[in-house]
């Protein structure tokens, strides 16, 4: 989630909390240390308030103290509130008093105003319950305490075959799903405003996304589907995506695909009687077969079994994966489910020197993170291959963080320079030929204008330098990445020059490539 966690609604979700939990308590029934155990969790609620109310000050004053604060604050709240859910004699009504007055307080409003960002009206990653859609940014309590709050839940069945997909993600998929959470958490301010446009709750996005991609822009199927949401050709097509022109296939495009995702699922919505199950159904299995099976069932539930039994297994295991997905995206901890949080504040890099992606991992270093920023940096420039020699002045898609390490270890100096000698090697130049006899040497290489880097020998530190080819013939198992490090040259560069087109790079034997601005090895 980004930095700024919606604040009110993880307070609305509390309200909600409190009034499915409250009970009726019998008075009489309390003893004395009952009564004093009520009273310690009142001190206990009191302090966090003021805890909170402080920490709206400090956010007021641009204090970073403040948001950390305030998230502590919440979190003492909650444990008063599971403590008093269990305890005799505790006022769960007197708790929602002061809960009503804190959301008169909405801390994430300030902030958002302070930024001058949008405010995040959806419910946070801590919410009881699956959102409907847009929450109005003030979330008062008796907007979310009427039936009205619970539509989401009542359009999905918690039923065991959810149950399954959870046990699923938390076990052998729970490094897929976390990985997931981590790559959306970085895309989310292009992908998510999409679906809060369209009243789409969120959780149904990170669902689709987790089981499609596992966050992972350039994943693509046997069947031709790509990007992080899977659309396939035709589809794209119909909502906008495909060929840009320039090469560029925008179902790449996070922000494109959750346009396109959005508008597909309200279309299947209208058509299928607002069924978000058998909506999901269509997006896997095809709208065509779920418009026929809702007509010829009378719309009967997704679980009935005349309607179940109509689809491919993977439709029968795709939908309750979603929906799992999604479930665990918004009750984390009740699963003893921890996400990774990472500062994915967007900024850019706008680069002082020629750079590939490769390049830019290497020398941005790990910055705290478990797998460094190659992912990240894909996932947000979808229209660049990692190999791919990016011009000086180029704008990047990053982070706030990632741009301070680009100015540290990126823009100048050793870390930079060791970063692009990494790139630039090529294991074949290890082999040298020294008289007749064929030795296995270190790399040793000598900068050549027009040529670059180019082997060296031992004998003589003579370099090689070798007449270039014009063309390549391609043979089986060539790609246009593996041509290019063959002849040391940029992959973009060789793309352009034979009208090839990205991001895919597709070549088939027999073709001839010309190997202009490369040399031969």
């Amino acid at each position: 989630m980004p930095l700024f966690a919606s604040f009110s609604g993880r307070l609305a979700a509390l309200v909600v909390v409190l009034v499915l939990t409250s009970l009726p308590i019998v008075a009489s029934a309390q003893s004395k240390r009952d009564r004093a155990a009520a009273e310690l969790l009142n001190q206990r609620m009191e302090a966090a308030e003021t805890k909170y109310r402080e920490a709206l000050v400090k956010i007021g004053n641009n204090d970073p103290d403040g948001i950390a604060q305030s998230n502590s604050a919440l979190e003492d709240m909650e444990d008063v509130v599971t403590a008093c859910g269990k305890q005799k004699g505790c006022a769960l009504g007197q708790l929602l008093t002061t809960y009503k007055r804190l959301l008169k307080d909405d801390a994430d409003a300030r902030v958002s105003q302070d930024d001058g960002d949008e405010v995040d009206t959806t419910l946070s990653d801590e919410a009881g319950d699956l959102p409907t859609g847009p929450v109005p940014a003030g979330a008062n309590a008796s907007a979310l305490l009427t039936a009205d709050g619970q539509r989401f839940v009542r359009m999905v069945q918690f039923n065991p075959a959810v149950q399954a997909g959870i046990r699923r993600w938390l076990t052998d998929m729970r490094i897929s799903l976390v990985q997931s959470h981590e790559n959306y958490q970085y895309m989310r301010h292009l992908m998510s405003p999409s679906f809060q446009r369209n009243g789409l709750p969120e959780a149904l996005l990170f669902g689709i996304m987790a089981k499609e991609s596992n966050g992972k822009v350039h994943v693509g199927s046997r069947a031709g589907a790509v990007g992080p949401l899977q659309f396939m050709p035709a589809t794209g097509r119909r909502f906008g995506l495909g060929p840009d022109g320039t090469g560029f296939d925008t179902r790449y495009d996070p922000r494109a695909s959750a346009d396109a995702a959005a508008s597909y699922l309200n279309e299947r919505f209208a058509q299928l009687n607002n069924s978000i199950e058998l909506s999901l159904a269509a997006y896997n299995g095809g709208e065509g077969r779920a418009a026929r099976v809702y007509r010829e069932t009378g719309g009967r539930n997704f679980w009935d079994a005349d309607v179940y039994n109509q689809f491919p297994p993977e439709t029968k295991d795709y939908v309750p994966m979603v929906i799992a997905a999604a479930w665990l995206y918004l009750h984390p901890k009740e699963y003893g489910l921890t996400f990774p949080k990472v500062d994915a504040r967007p900024a850019t890099i706008r680069l002082a020197r020629p750079a590939s992606i490769y390049e830019l991992t290497i020398c941005l270093g790990n910055g705290g993170t478990r797998d460094g920023y190659m992912r990240v940096l894909r996932n947000l420039n979808p229209r660049y291959e990692p190999e791919s020699w990016i011009p000086a002045g180029a704008s990047l898609n990053a982070t706030v963080k990632m741009v301070g390490l680009y100015n540290r270890w990126c823009a100048q100096g050793a870390r930079a320079d060791l970063a692009k000698q990494l790139v630039m090697s090529d294991p074949n130049s290890a082999i040298v030929n020294v008289g007749t006899v064929q030795n296995v040497a270190p790399p040793v290489s000598t900068f050549v204008p027009g040529q670059g880097v180019v082997p060296t020998t031992v004998a003589t530190g003579t370099p090689v330098v070798a007449k270039k080819p014009r063309e390549h013939r391609v043979v089986r198992g060539d790609t246009l990445v593996s041509i290019a490090q063959k002849y040391q040259c940029d992959t973009g560069d060789l793309a352009k020059a034979n009208g090839i087109k990205a991001p895919r790079f597709m070549v088939r034997p027999g073709q001839r490539v010309k190997l202009d601005g490369c040399r031969e090895q």
